[in-house]
């Protein structure tokens, strides 16, 4: 099988591309490197069955040769990409989406949308299942990610219903892992490049927010397995172990040995309390669930970190402190003192 992927150079992208060349298929990698690291794609590029193509799926998706398969992956994805690039956000989830979607109509290949649990917004459903509408603000500082991502998902419908296009969406929660970017601001790869440097945990709110966290291995079988399915979804793939982002904090304080303080900062606006997704439909349609604890995930995220020094000392400064509101509403305590006076 011959796999488009957009956005192959990015955290996820990458992981995605590796899968599909170790069992064999081709891989055309598009991406424009606006988020994405090309030293995530530099392995690959010796490999005769992956190509590169350089540039920006919201002006054109072009791939010569015949194309089985589109994976749609290319957008800003942490927030501070996303509040950085709103304009470009919204072109990716839009234009980027109808491109790609194009691409796959043109080849008569099988189209998969990486859409996110961002849909469901602050939910006021618990755990959240595909039926369920979520709750958005449409004009919110995090709306051009979730209603990016929602005009994808409803275009993605649109081409399945209208033009027969083989299509499925995936709806993907907190996923982490090596090639994590240490500066991108997602709560994971914030508190293991804190944790290492000895820096204080950024924790916003009262830390009793909670998030479920899915290794990248688990979260690319889940893709893979919606590639070679006719399901249309949308399908949840995450895991549904859920954690308060203070136990989070304890954890990664505990594997990386730091002596690390925890600091609160003020919560961000449209931040989702709680949010856990639902997995029965991934389990009962793709034989998909995952497989690798938290524990063991993280432990391998912190020794692919630990190995770059460098990288996580350029990405202090950007993820020290409080870089949504730069104001600290509690003081600073050890995580002892911190899970004691939360609970």
């Amino acid at each position: 099988m011959r796999v488009a992927v957009t956005g192959g150079g990015g955290f996820l992208g990458s992981h995605l591309c590796e899968a599909l060349l170790r069992r064999g298929d081709e891989v055309v990698c598009l991406d424009d490197f606006s988020t994405g690291d090309p030293a995530n794609i530099a392995p690959f590029l010796g490999d005769p069955a992956f190509e590169l193509v350089r540039g920006d799926v919201s002006l054109s998706v072009e791939v010569s040769g015949t194309v089985d398969a589109v994976a749609h992956l290319a957008s800003p994805a942490s927030p501070p990409d996303y509040l950085a690039r709103p304009l470009e956000t919204l072109a990716v989830g839009s234009r980027g989406t109808e491109n790609a979607l194009l691409l796959a109509a043109r080849h008569d290949a099988r189209f998969v949308l990486a859409s996110t649990s961002e849909v469901y917004g602050d939910p006021e459903v618990h755990p959240q299942h595909e039926t369920y509408w979520g709750h958005v603000n449409p004009i919110g500082p995090r709306s051009v990610y979730d209603e990016a991502k929602r005009f994808s998902e409803a275009l993605t419908q649109a081409y399945r219903t209208n033009r027969g296009t083989n299509t499925g969406i995936v709806r993907i929660f907190n996923t982490y892992g090596p090639r994590m970017r240490p500066h991108d601001g997602r709560v994971v790869s914030s508190f293991v490049v804190q944790a290492l440097a000895q820096e204080p945990l950024t924790v916003y709110g009262d830390g009793k927010q909670t998030r479920s966290f899915c290794y990248v291995d688990d979260l690319v079988r889940g893709i893979v397995a919606m590639l070679d399915h006719d399901e249309p979804g949308p399908v949840n793939l995450g895991n549904p172990v859920e954690l308060t982002v203070l136990q989070l904090a304890e954890l990664v304080l505990d594997l990386t040995g730091s002596q690390a303080e925890i600091q609160f900062h003020s919560l961000p606006v449209d931040d989702p309390t709680r949010r856990r997704p639902a997995i029965a439909r991934a389990a009962q349609r793709l034989g998909w669930s995952p497989e690798v604890g938290i524990e063991d995930g993280l432990r391998r995220t912190v020794e692919w970190f630990a190995s770059r020094p460098d990288d996580i000392a350029a990405a202090l400064s950007a993820i020290r402190g409080g870089q949504q509101d730069g104001v600290v509403t509690a003081a600073s305590c050890r995580v002892g003192e911190t899970v004691a006076a939360a609970s």
